[in-house]
């Protein structure tokens, strides 16, 4: 209901061009769109002069202001919030699940959901590391894990010791370039990368998110890593300390890793399971669901049998396994989808490696290592009769997507809270505003005296200063995962590559039948919209400034 209402008000006001009366047809020459001249109104390729009556171009400029203020307000009534549903699935490539038979699942962060309760202890342990196997500063235990620091997607300097956000087309979003826990300077950003906001292609991660300099932080364990580094950085500098930046790179990375290869974090979960484990039920219920309609399940992760063994029996029961074709652990993923090498080992109940040549793959089964090519060769689950779920857009989906063609399904835990903040009165007005003030401002710039450039000075700083509530109403420091100020971001370009559906936990499923198509929405190219916020707000559809621009013929 709230959508239909806001477009029909849409459709009022694009019948009275913007300015609460019918247009009525006109000879006169008018850009397509914003139909004949009349009071208060503007087409970009009308001489810029000041309006017939007499008014200063400064009062007629804050006249359409005004109109504008009041078209968001009477556009976006108090209902139109809430229309994002948190449980739902996006999809980015339309897919059918009735054309899906096999089913495939990570585990960490797929299967088994964990409070973010989890993180403090990560980093916490990685601290003690560092102060007492690698010989760092006693002063570096005072820090303690800060959640609403780093999000997942940042890229780190390594040379520079830069913690920043990067957008599609490898700009660096000003305002969220952090050395240690101090933001840099705007104008220090662009020195350091040679009078730009841009990172060229040879510097930025490669395929995995790891280039020769610079690396992204792509899966939800690496949230205590930055925290980590960014906290032994600012320790670093706030004592005049010098050091190298590699050295303190891999220093905390080989730190972080030492928490997962000794095991720590799988005794924290396994003691307090209740604690750690979220969702449990309904990943049982997403599970027997999909076994209840015939289809076939396999799980393949990078832990131990143990580990998942324990978690699966909290989750599931002590039958789990006979609810998968196939389990495989251990996997080392990403090689597991590019190394032909390694072999399939069968493991017995107790965790001991079998010796025997595997030429099946067999229900009830526990597997370890093997690479998706002799899983091909002896499953025949090919292409896109295949879905597989995981939360590491690199490690879980790419290479099956590109170079497999499986379908490919992303868990983004992150996505829950931002729809919740999207849903928000405050996001909604906010984004609208500013977006209605960017059109304006575009077709305003025509006038160019001076006091026309004054007001459109203040109406750039409100914008400016609209884009960093809306920033922060995410993440003070770094704003959505998804979004810089108006670019898709990085981690939402991979997104998009690697991934047909997205959805916040695997739970989502339970809101869809197994036989549902996912369509995706026709997201407007700049070149084909038929009516983009800001032009129904200026009551003038985008086309060039044709006049203006008739030089460039």
């Amino acid at each position: 209901m709230a959508g239909a209402g806001l477009r029909a008000t849409a459709r009022r006001w694009l019948l009275c061009g913007g300015h609460g009366r019918p247009r009525a047809a006109s000879s006169s020459p008018s850009c397509p769109g914003c139909g004949p001249p009349g009071p208060g109104a503007h087409c970009p390729s009308t001489p810029r002069s000041a309006p017939a009556d007499g008014t200063d171009l400064s009062a007629h400029l804050w006249a359409r202001y005004q109109d504008m203020r009041r078209l968001v307000h009477d556009l976006l009534p108090p209902e139109v919030c809430s229309l994002l549903n948190p449980a739902a699935i996006y999809a980015n490539n339309e897919i059918s699940l009735s054309d899906v038979q096999v089913y495939g699942f990570d585990y960490d962060y797929t299967l088994a959901q964990y409070a973010d309760a989890l993180h403090p202890e990560i980093f916490s342990a990685a601290r003690d590391i560092l102060i007492e196997h690698y010989k760092y500063p006693e002063g570096i235990r005072k820090y303690d894990y800060d959640p609403s620091f780093a999000i997942r997607g940042l890229h780190y300097d390594i040379q520079k010791s830069l913690l920043m956000k990067i957008d599609a087309f490898h700009y660096v979003q000003l305002g969220t370039a952090y050395r240690g826990l101090q933001p840099v300077p705007d104008d220090e950003v662009i020195d350091l990368y040679g009078g730009t906001q841009h990172i060229p292609l040879y510097q930025m991660s490669g395929f995995y998110g790891k280039g020769p300099s610079i690396k992204q932080f792509m899966d939800i364990f690496s949230l205590p890593e930055m925290a980590l580094l960014s906290c032994v950085v600012d320790y670093f500098l706030g004592h005049g300390l010098e050091f190298d930046q590699v050295h303190l790179y891999k220093d905390v990375t080989d730190a972080i890793r030492d928490v997962h290869v000794k095991g720590l974090m799988y005794q924290w979960i396994e003691q307090d399971m209740e604690k750690y484990i979220l969702r449990g039920d309904e990943t049982f219920a997403v599970l027997s669901r999909l076994v209840a309609h015939g289809k076939q399940l396999f799980l393949i992760t990078n832990s131990p049998f143990s580990f998942v063994d324990k978690g699966m029996r909290h989750m599931v029961g002590p039958d789990w396994r006979q609810l998968f074709d196939v389990v495989i652990v251990q996997a080392d993923k990403p090689n597991f989808f590019t190394d032909r090498r390694k072999p399939f080992r069968k493991l017995d109940e107790k965790g001991s490696l079998h010796w025997d040549r595997i030429s099946r793959l067999e229900k009830g089964k526990i597997y370890r290592q093997g690479n998706l090519f002799d899983f091909l060769r002896l499953t025949e689950w090919r292409g896109p009769r295949v879905l597989y779920f995981g939360d590491h857009l690199y490690s879980d989906l790419a290479d099956l997507m590109l170079r497999h063609g499986w379908r490919t399904g992303a868990i983004i835990p992150e996505l829950e809270r931002e729809i919740r903040i999207i849903n928000t009165e405050q996001y909604m007005h906010s984004l609208t505003w500013q977006q209605a003030l960017t059109g304006l401002l575009e077709r305003m710039q025509t006038y160019q005296d001076a006091e026309s450039r004054q007001v459109l000075a203040t109406w750039m700083k409100e914008r400016q200063e609209l884009r960093c509530i809306t920033k922060a109403l995410f993440n003070a420091q770094f704003g959505s995962i998804f979004r810089t100020f108006h670019n898709p971001t990085y981690f939402s370009r991979r997104l998009v590559r690697f991934s047909d559906l997205y959805m916040a936990s695997l739970s989502c499923l339970l809101n869809y039948r197994v036989d549902f198509t996912f369509y995706p929405r026709r997201t407007p190219l700049q070149h084909e919209a038929p009516l983009w916020m800001d032009q129904l707000c200026t009551g003038c559809m985008k086309t060039p400034f044709l006049g203006d621009m008739a030089h460039i013929r």
